[in-house]
């Protein structure tokens, strides 16, 4: 038997939102920890409950894709879907860059959302058919010539520790975080970097300027 899915919907809708929870738990295997109306209390929710999924509108008060960007650097762990009636291709790219791990328009059944939840759960990424050749397309852009300014603050710290040899278990004790915490880390490290393993990962860093090489000679 496996573990139920930990879910929080954000939406400021009473209606929408009642009837995302309804159907959610009618599949059986998730269960709805907690329900938000704006940005911040769907972060506060997140930080204090930290689900395995949380459903996040567009445009409810506070911008939906801010709390994205917040949840996505407080609780990595946490995969982000944005439930959304805007096709706006800016939106989508915004939420993507973000953090988000799924893009799924209002009009879908229930059936399908669960289904969603239930892929990008398992870490799986999910975008609304119809919009997915705009993502496809933004993705085929030149990179940017320094990749690392698409990390947080956090996943620079992070990545500068793999640099340097260390472990995901010695990352956490220098930086205080649960190893699984420092795990989510290297995964959203690897896709922003668009590389394969902590070593390309490395090898990376070390070439633009982080980790020991870069520093010089210690005294």
């Amino acid at each position: 038997m496996t573990d139920s899915i930990r879910v929080v919907v954000a939406d400021d809708h009473p209606l929408f939102r009642e009837g995302v929870i309804t159907s959610l738990r009618a599949s059986g295997d998730i269960t709805v920890v907690g329900e938000a109306v704006d940005s911040d209390s769907a972060v506060s929710i997140v930080r204090e409950e930290l689900p395995d999924v949380v459903l996040l509108d567009v445009t409810m008060p506070g911008d939906g894709i801010s709390a994205a960007g917040r949840i996505a650097a407080a609780c990595p762990a946490t995969r982000i879907i944005m439930l959304t009636v805007s096709e706006d291709e800016d939106d989508l790219m915004a939420a993507m860059k973000a953090g988000a791990k799924g893009y799924v328009l209002k009009g879908v059944s229930a059936n399908e959302l669960v289904g969603i939840v239930k892929s990008v759960s398992a870490g799986e990424v999910y975008v609304a058919p119809g919009l997915a050749f705009g993502l496809l397309r933004e993705m085929s852009q030149p990179r940017a010539a320094n990749p690392l300014s698409e990390l947080s603050t956090r996943e620079r710290q992070v990545l500068e520790l793999v640099a340097e040899g260390l472990g995901n278990q010695e990352i956490g004790l220098r930086l205080g975080l649960a190893e699984k915490t420092v795990k989510h880390y290297m995964t959203n490290i690897l896709t922003k970097l668009q590389v394969r393993s902590r070593v390309e990962a490395a090898l990376l860093a070390a070439r633009i300027g982080l980790g020991p090489d870069a520093r010089g000679p210690q005294r």
